[in-house]
Order: structure tokens, then C-alpha cells, then sequence
């Protein structure tokens, strides 16, 4: 029996596979529960970057347009993007980050405390100002 293709799916194959090197390892799976539709895709590792694009514009985008066929179907449509094993990211820059925290806590606390006692004056001024 064969798998029925909704037009979502179809839509981020066709996507996908023409913006990858490798469009024979695209593969969309669709799923749908209480949250909606789920659509989870996998590329091969050397494309990955292909599809997020820049600070995740290209994946956005194809988020956005299925957003616009969920939609027009009274659908809510979500895409994960599957991470592939073997993967380079990760967090490399994390240790680094919690050996520095400790150092700069008390003087970064007071400034937060400052900027808060400030804050909270202005806010209140301004309602004051309203007279609300």
C-alpha cells in the first residue's frame, strides 16, 4: 500500500532537495498529534549548513511558508530539523563561558541590582506621569 504524500511534505522535499548537494538523502517524515503537524527532516551532514542558511535564514523561511500552507489547510505545521550524528557543533565554547562567570558575578550582580533600583523608578515615574 502506498504512503499517502500530504501537500506539506511535498512542499519541503521539493524545497529541500533543490537547494541540497545531496538530494537522495533528504527524507521527510510527517507526523501529526494534539500540537498539529509535525514534520521532522533529515539531510546528509555536508548540507546541513545549506539548509539553515545564515543565522538560520533558509530554515526560517521554509518555516514561514509552511506556517502559510498549515494555514490555508487549518493546520498548524511545525519543521524540526534533525541534527545528524557525527556532528561538529555543540558546546565547545560553553566551558569557557561558566570558568569566566564566577570572576565578573559580583561586580555584574551590583550593575543588575543598580540597573533595576533604576529601572523600577523610571517605571514608576512614568505610571506616576500617566496618572493611572
Amino acid at each position: 500500500m502506498a504512503e499517502e504524500r500530504s501537500h506539506d511534505q511535498e512542499f519541503v522535499e521539493y524545497v529541500i532537495k533543490s537547494i541540497v548537494d545531496h538530494p537522495d538523502d533528504v527524507v521527510v517524515e510527517r507526523n501529526i498529534d494534539e500540537m498539529g503537524v509535525l514534520l521532522t527532516l533529515s539531510v546528509n551532514p555536508d548540507d546541513m549548513g545549506q539548509v539553515i542558511g545564515r543565522q538560520g535564514a533558509t530554515a526560517k523561511s521554509v518555516r514561514t511558508l509552511l506556517r502559510v500552507i498549515g494555514a490555508k489547510n487549518n493546520a498548524r505545521v511545525n519543521l524540526k530539523i534533525n541534527e545528524p550524528e557525527g556532528s561538529t557543533r555543540g558546546p565547545a565554547a560553553a566551558p569557557a563561558a561558566t570558568e569566566e562567570a564566577p570572576a565578573e558575578a559580583p561586580a555584574a550582580e551590583e550593575a543588575k541590582d543598580a540597573a533595576d533600583s533604576d529601572g523600577k523608578q523610571s517605571v514608576d515615574d512614568a505610571i506616576d506621569e500617566l496618572n493611572i
